[in-house]
C-alpha cells in the first residue's frame, strides 16, 4: 500500500505523539524512583526541610492577604482542566492530545508536590526527640484521661455558649493570633522550625463537601494556607486550626501535627483554644482506651459536666447528619494515603498517645 504525503504526515505526527507519551510516562516513573532515593538520604531530607522554611514564608506572603482560599481556587482550576481532558479522551480525534496533556500535568503536579511537601513525611519522627520512648500503658492513659476530664470541666466554665448552652467561639481571629504566638513557644528539643507569624488561616470553599467527608481541615502545600471547615461545631475549630498550623510549620505526619497542635493549645491563655485542645486530648485518650476497657470510658463520659455533655451531643448530631457514602469513601482513601506516607491509618490514635504519654512523663 502506497501512502500519500498527507497520510505519511498523519502517521509521523501520531508516532511523535505516542513517543512523547512514552517519554512522559517514563519521566513519571523516573520521578518515583528519584524521590524514593531522596527519601532514603538524610542529607536530601535535610535539604528539603531547609527549602520548606524558605518557600512556606514566601507562599504565605503571596497568598495570605487574599480574603478567600487561593489554594481551593487552584484545585478547582486543576480539576476542571483534568476533567476536560479526560472527557476528550472519549473522542478518537482528540484522545492522543488529551492523554499527552494529562501525562504532562501529572508529572508537573507530582514534582511540585514532592519538593514542596512530600519529602517532609520522611523527617526524623518526633518520638525520637523525646528522652523516653516507651510504649503507652493503659494505666497511664487512664490517669491522664481523668486529669483531662477535670481540665475540660474547669476550662469549659470560662468559655461562652449560645442560647442552647453549646460552646461558641467569640473571636476566631483572636484564637488564630494566639496559635501563631504559641508556635514561637514550642519546646526547642521538639521543634526548631521557624514560625512566620503570618495569619494564613482560610475557611474552605469546599465546606459543604467537607461536612460529608469527615475532613475537618487540610493544609495546601502549594499556597501554604491552612483550610478549615467553618461549618464544624465550634468545639472542633480551634484545635483543627492548631493542627493545620502545625503543618504550616512543616510537620507533615498527621499524628505529629496533632501532637504539635496539642503543645500549641494546651497551655494557651485563650480559654477557647485551650478547651478545644483539652477536649480533643480527652477524646483521643478515650478512643485509645475504649477497646481495652469500655466500662472506664462509659464512666468518664457519664462524668462529663452538663456543659460538656451538651457539646458532645451537638457534635454527635452534626456527625450523624453528615454520615454517608462520601464519609466512608474519603475515610478509606485517606487511610491509604496515610499508610503510603509513613503513617498509621486514619483511625489509629496510638502514635499521638505514645507522644503524649512520653512527653507528659518527661
Amino acid at each position: 500500500m502506497i501512502l500519500t504525503k498527507s497520510q505519511k504526515a498523519v502517521v509521523t505526527n501520531t508516532t511523535k505523539k505516542l513517543h512523547k507519551k512514552r517519554v512522559w510516562a517514563g519521566l513519571l516513573l523516573a520521578q518515583f524512583l528519584l524521590f524514593y532515593a531522596f527519601s532514603r538520604s538524610a542529607a536530601m531530607i535535610s535539604f528539603f526541610e531547609r527549602f520548606f522554611e524558605i518557600q512556606k514564608k514566601l507562599h504565605q506572603l503571596i497568598f495570605a492577604w487574599i480574603p478567600f482560599s487561593a489554594g481551593d481556587v487552584l484545585y478547582i482550576l486543576l480539576g476542571a482542566f483534568l476533567l476536560y481532558h479526560v472527557v476528550r479522551c472519549f473522542s478518537k480525534k482528540a484522545r492522543k492530545s488529551a492523554l499527552l496533556k494529562i501525562f504532562v500535568s501529572v508529572n508537573i503536579f507530582y514534582f511540585i508536590y514532592q519538593i514542596f511537601w512530600g519529602m517532609l513525611y520522611f523527617q526524623t519522627p518526633i518520638i525520637k526527640k523525646l528522652p523516653s520512648q516507651k510504649e503507652p500503658t493503659l494505666g497511664k492513659a487512664k490517669i491522664l484521661a481523668l486529669q483531662y476530664l477535670q481540665k475540660c470541666k474547669d476550662t469549659r466554665k470560662l468559655t461562652q455558649e449560645d442560647k442552647n448552652g453549646i460552646f461558641i467561639i467569640t473571636n476566631l481571629k483572636s484564637v488564630q493570633e494566639e496559635i501563631l504566638y504559641r508556635q514561637t513557644l514550642l519546646p526547642k528539643n521538639i521543634s526548631n522550625k521557624k514560625a512566620s507569624g503570618i495569619n494564613s488561616f482560610k475557611p474552605s470553599i469546599f465546606k459543604n463537601i467537607m461536612s460529608f467527608t469527615g475532613i475537618l481541615g487540610y493544609y495546601n502545600p502549594f499556597t501554604a494556607e491552612s483550610q478549615f471547615n467553618s461549618q464544624l461545631p465550634n468545639t472542633l475549630i480551634p484545635f483543627t486550626s492548631a493542627h493545620e498550623s502545625s503543618h504550616q510549620l512543616g510537620f507533615a505526619r498527621e499524628q505529629e501535627a496533632n501532637f504539635v497542635g496539642y503543645l500549641i493549645g494546651i497551655n494557651s491563655k485563650n480559654p477557647e483554644l485551650r478547651y478545644s485542645t483539652e477536649y480533643f486530648t480527652l477524646k483521643s485518650l478515650l478512643n485509645y482506651i475504649v477497646d481495652k476497657d469500655p466500662e472506664f470510658v462509659k464512666s468518664v463520659v457519664r462524668n462529663y459536666s452538663p456543659e460538656m455533655k451538651k457539646d458532645r451531643a451537638y457534635e454527635k448530631v452534626f456527625i450523624l447528619k453528615h454520615q454517608g457514602l462520601l464519609d466512608d469513601f474519603f475515610g478509606f482513601t485517606n487511610n491509604i494515603f496515610l499508610k503510603s506516607n509513613q503513617q498509621e491509618g486514619s483511625v489509629t490514635y496510638s502514635y499521638f498517645i505514645n507522644l503524649l504519654l512520653n512527653y507528659e512523663k518527661a
